[in-house]
């Protein structure tokens, strides 16, 4: 017994330290095989269960789908590589979810969310450091258009996708605090108050405009959600409204640090919907448009006008930017064709490779998650849900390792904290 709960929580940890790295993609595929090794070298705790069957089929349907339409690219090589980059997908549900034994969640991500925050403070520092000419300049207000990307750039990063893990991080945070305060001590508190204010900190430097605002609604709904299980309708009042108005404070104090914050979201993000497919008609599209919502509404359009000459098998995984490309190249469109954009948008993405089946086994991914978090009743699971969906509406992250491995790990822990809950509960009523 001894052993098998020393076992459990060394699997934890392992668990944990691979979370905080996915972002980081080379150290992530190294401690993902020593994961598989681990867990294969425990094969005695390995259990298949029917049930968890579907889950284990839903998080690896992005890899079943290239399985699916393998013969659907024009060389055959590219699209195995394709299939390689999702293999995360199959491999983490079907680990996970076929151990024996439980998993503490509380412990995976109190361990996951101090590891990830530690890494990120020490390559800010080194940032500072070895980039100290860029962050004198953004720190004196000059460029702060590129600041966080130029952040990202220095740790080998792709600024959004690097900020989607720091908003969960940040998620995590708010629900260890919120869940969990009454049984800390006042050291934990600050410690976890401090890890906190850092993972905000560093979520609004990077400052990705989907992650920044689905953290802070999130952090609000957190505190809700947790707190209306636990104190009465004025004290749950009384916390939210502060929680609100400290969130403000910050918010305020960081745009006043940053005055192009509030130019990126508001008229640096709208402005000139109208000129929809005729961005070369500005003098200037990069300066003008270059990460503006006009430039990804062209890109959809063309990605959703190309994929109706395929709308039942595709494109194929390979060659969907390819063909987005020609697409661009058929319509006029020099600019967007200059740069080959991507879909920046997962559901459009899977309609151009895999065609219908492809948006539909997508929504049900994600879909999924919501499913787990309804079952487990937890707002965490939920706010995980939110990012990723709308995430993936203006970027596409199942085609990327960070977004990829990050979403599959995570819907696996999920999804076998709810199994496992459901297989105690039937022994309970049995």
């Amino acid at each position: 017994m001894k052993d098998s709960v020393k076992t459990r929580g060394y699997y934890e940890i392992l668990i944990a330290v691979l979370a905080s790295i996915l972002v980081f993609p080379k150290p992530a595929t190294i401690a993902i095989l020593i994961f598989v090794v681990v867990s294969l070298f425990y094969y005695h705790n390995i259990k298949w269960t029917r049930v968890a069957i579907w889950s284990i089929v839903i998080i690896a349907l992005p890899f079943v789908l290239d399985l699916i339409f393998l013969w659907n690219n024009d060389v055959l090589g590219e699209g195995l590589k394709h299939m390689e980059k999702r293999l995360s997908m199959a491999v983490f549900p079907i680990l996970i979810l076929s151990q024996r034994q439980d998993f503490n969640l509380l412990r995976i991500l109190k361990i996951y969310s101090t590891i990830f925050t530690i890494l990120l403070t020490v390559l800010f520092a080194r940032y500072a450091i070895v980039e100290s000419a860029l962050f004198y300049k953004y720190l004196n207000g000059i460029h702060l258009w590129e600041m966080g990307y130029a952040f990202a750039n220095s740790m080998g990063l792709h600024a959004p996708a690097v900020n989607m893990h720091v908003a969960f991080l940040v998620l995590v945070h708010t629900y260890l605090i919120a869940c969990c305060w009454k049984r800390m001590t006042l050291r934990l508190r600050i410690l976890r108050i401090i890890l906190w204010c850092i993972s905000v900190f560093m979520l609004l430097y990077l400052n990705t405009r989907i992650a920044v605002g689905i953290a802070l609604v999130g952090i609000l709904v957190i505190i809700f959600l947790e707190l209306s299980r636990q104190v009465n309708i004025r004290s749950l009042i009384i916390s939210t409204s502060i929680a609100a108005l400290l969130l403000i404070f910050i918010v305020f104090a960081f745009a006043k640090a940053n005055p192009y914050m509030l130019e990126k979201y508001t008229t640096k993000t709208f402005k000139n919907i109208d000129m929809v497919g005729r961005l070369d008609e500005f003098d200037d599209p990069e300066g003008e448009v270059f990460t503006s919502f006009v430039t990804r509404l062209s890109i959809w359009k063309t990605a959703w006008d190309r994929a109706q000459d395929n709308l039942w098998i595709g494109v194929g995984a390979a060659d969907g930017k390819k063909e987005l490309s020609q697409a661009y190249v058929d319509t006029n469109q020099a600019f967007l064709a200059k740069y080959k954009f991507p879909t920046h948008n997962q559901y459009l993405d899977f309609l151009l490779k895999f065609g219908i089946l492809g948006l539909f086994a997508v929504v049900i991914y994600m879909f999924h998650i919501l499913w787990l978090a309804l079952k487990l009743k937890n707002s965490l699971v939920f706010m995980f849900f939110i990012l990723f969906l709308v995430s993936n509406l203006t970027d596409d992250f199942l085609i990327r390792f960070d977004g990829i491995a990050f979403s599959a790990l995570w819907i696996s822990i999920f999804a076998s904290q709810y199994w496992k809950d459901r297989a105690d509960t039937n022994l309970l009523t049995a």
